[in-house]
């Protein structure tokens, strides 16, 4: 049987409904890079309730996996488009993607350390606050000598620099990207360019490094970058076509192989060891991307399988709102306040945080991107324009804690709660 026609009324009323902008990963969601993600910030939590020692490389996972599915987006637009790249449209989906999550938890996070941190804690938040709004965290944080390993836990926007680092590349990878394809045939040059810079900056992550204070080599965006590039450079054409002659049994072994030696490293990595910054990183990054490739051409293999099952996928789902606010609930919610710690300590954290994400997630982050008709065009731009000034001025205007209340000694700080 046929079905009706839709009558004139109707087809006025689905012209006039406002469109529903496409998510972030695309139109086909891979399930085995949601499961990543959600592995990501598993291991970062348990990293900074001191159970994983080895979870810090959560982050670098998470740049990786940036740097491709941003790369894949744009040269997708870009070989739809006859090498044209819509920057405009793409910022405004990373702002809307971003930004409304981020502006939450900066506000409600000065009102937790305000409410219940230490005097310390506020007084950093507001010196903070006004750079992380910027996405300019990570440069705050070196400029300031902030040690990274021995001084977070002061700074309850201390796990921000990561999140600057991103938006960063989302900044300037995009420009530098628009010129490339410009033209079918100037595609070619991606990889080269992604190789290269990544190699420009493991180059001056070991010239940099200083091994009593590995800060400004761990949070700067210029020494950070090679995770980001490997990730676009696993996005690009050549590389997808090199992937794409492995038969489903050799990509199934590969996928295993590097799963498996991934995971082997996540145990055994130290955050002091020094051959970290002398290629460890980069050669996690490395093998990162390979596997987020291989994933991306045959999900259904059994690593596949595995990291798409839907526990995984379902914290990837929350995963950056939950990154945003773990820290500062940790921070707040000290063994002090709470009068227990350990894993008791823990679960109390982790529950908050994954409540805290999920009402972000769904009262904030999704209705902005995909069903508030202002946050696109102008009334968008303003309406980011206004919050952020509001935060802005939220952090200049509160007043400060005393001088010399709630001071702290850092020597005494656990170097393994750092995020």
């Amino acid at each position: 049987m046929r079905a009706a026609l839709p009558t004139p009324r109707r087809r006025e009323r689905h012209r006039r409904r406002p469109p529903v902008p496409v998510p972030a990963g695309g139109k086909r969601h891979i399930a085995p890079l949601d499961g990543l993600r959600g592995l990501a910030v598993a291991a970062v939590l348990f990293f900074h309730a001191g159970h994983f020692a080895g979870g810090f490389l959560g982050v670098d996972l998470f740049f990786v996996l940036s740097g491709f599915l941003i790369t894949s987006l744009l040269l997708k637009e870009a070989a739809e488009h006859g090498g044209r790249i819509d920057l405009v449209a793409f910022w405004g989906r990373r702002s809307r993607r971003l930004l409304p999550a981020l502006a939450v938890t900066v506000a409600g996070t000065l009102a937790l350390a305000a409410a219940l941190g230490p005097p310390h804690l506020l007084r950093f938040a507001l010196d903070d606050g006004p750079w992380a709004v910027a996405s300019l965290a990570n440069w705050h944080f070196v400029a300031e000598q902030v040690g990274y390993w021995n001084s977070a836990d002061t700074r309850v926007f201390g796990h921000l620099w990561s999140i600057a680092v991103e938006e960063q590349f989302y900044l300037l990878w995009p420009l530098l990207l628009a010129v490339l394809v410009r033209g079918r045939r100037t595609a070619r040059y991606v990889p080269v360019v992604a190789g290269t810079g990544a190699l420009l900056s493991l180059a001056l992550m070991a010239a940099l490094v200083d091994p009593a204070d590995s800060t400004r080599v761990y949070e700067g965006t210029d020494t950070r970058a090679f995770s980001l590039l490997l990730g676009a450079l696993a996005a690009s054409a050549p590389v997808r076509a090199l992937v794409s002659r492995a038969g489903a049994r050799l990509s199934g072994a590969l996928c295993a192989v590097l799963a498996l030696g991934l995971g082997g490293y996540w145990c055994l990595a130290r955050q002091d060891s020094p051959q970290l910054f002398q290629g460890g990183l980069f050669a996690h990054a490395l093998a990162a991307a390979a596997l987020i490739a291989l994933l991306a051409h045959a999900p259904g293999t059994p690593a596949g399988r595995a990291l798409g099952c839907r526990p995984l996928r379902s914290l990837g789902s929350v995963s950056y709102s939950l990154y945003l606010w773990h820290w500062p609930l940790y921070l707040v919610l000290s063994e002090e306040r709470l009068g227990f710690g350990g894993w008791g300590r823990t679960a109390v954290i982790v529950g908050a945080s994954l409540a805290a994400a999920v009402a972000s997630k769904l009262l904030v982050e999704d209705p902005v991107r995909f069903r508030a008709r202002w946050a696109t065009g102008r009334t968008g731009a303003a309406a980011l324009v206004a919050t952020y000034a509001a935060l802005l001025a939220l952090c200049l205007f509160v007043p400060q804690p005393a001088a010399g209340a709630g001071t702290v000694d850092i020597t005494r700080l656990a170097p393994h709660t750092a995020p």
